[in-house]
């Protein structure tokens, strides 16, 4: 595959137009990205949740959550935007660009997101449907035999434990609130550092959360990881 047409140019050129390059260019017309991303995160879960429960009728509301979830996160959109040849077509900053920004995938993922919204609002829900759909449908039988739609913490045990040889340990930070409404924090140390930490109405859920939010910032929890070993990337 390769990138959408599109009738409006500047719509696709600010699509790929990530906010460091836009800091130092402030000549340039429209802008950064960050807003489209907005717009496509939300029309990226509306045309995942709707293919799925047109297309797999024999799941339940449970597993159709963990596998939009899954083809929604941010490692599936850089495969995403790989495989349509977004990479080569980000425009980055000078300093995002040295440090290896054109493969991370939090940056691929959010461009790839800034483009369907780019789209959506270019051709309307038909044509970014056309564009997903058939990403979606070679990315599932993947996630499903991987069972990359496993909770959170046991993904992150299984690649703390396979990459770096330690497991994940929660801490709870704090509770707040009634009884009958409390919110929990906790934070999640993967060795000696805190990766990440996350919010839920119960522990449990803001464990998830935590867990969750590492996976989806590996790339950076991985480059923190190496800064502070003295080997920058």
């Amino acid at each position: 595959m390769t990138l959408p047409q599109f009738r409006d140019a500047a719509l696709l050129e600010r699509a790929l137009t990530h906010a460091s390059y836009a800091n130092e260019h402030p000549e340039i017309a429209g802008g950064h990205n960050e807003r489209l991303e907005f717009l496509g995160d939300a029309v990226l879960d509306f045309i995942a949740a709707d293919w799925l429960f047109r297309n797999h009728p024999e799941l339940d509301e449970g597993r159709l959550t963990t596998l939009r979830a899954a083809l929604v996160r941010v490692q599936t959109l850089a495969d995403f935007a790989r495989a349509i040849g977004l990479p080569e077509h980000v425009r980055l900053g000078k300093g995002e660009e040295e440090s290896g920004g054109r493969d991370r995938a939090n940056i691929l993922g959010d461009a790839f997101e800034a483009l369907l919204g780019a789209l959506y609002l270019d051709q309307g829900i038909e044509a970014a449907r056309a564009f997903l759909e058939p990403l979606l449908a070679q990315a599932l039988p993947r996630i499903m035999q991987a069972n990359l739609d496993r909770d959170a913490k046991s993904r992150l045990q299984e690649w703390a434990q396979g990459t770096l040889g330690v497991t994940p340990r929660y801490r709870l930070i704090s509770s707040e609130g009634p009884d009958h409404a409390k919110m929990f924090t906790v934070a999640v140390w993967i060795g000696e550092r805190m990766a990440a930490t996350g919010r839920g109405s119960s522990k449990q859920q803001a464990e998830q959360a935590a867990a969750a939010y590492v996976l989806e910032h590996l790339d950076d929890f991985l480059q923190a990881e190496n800064e502070a070993a003295g080997n920058p990337t």
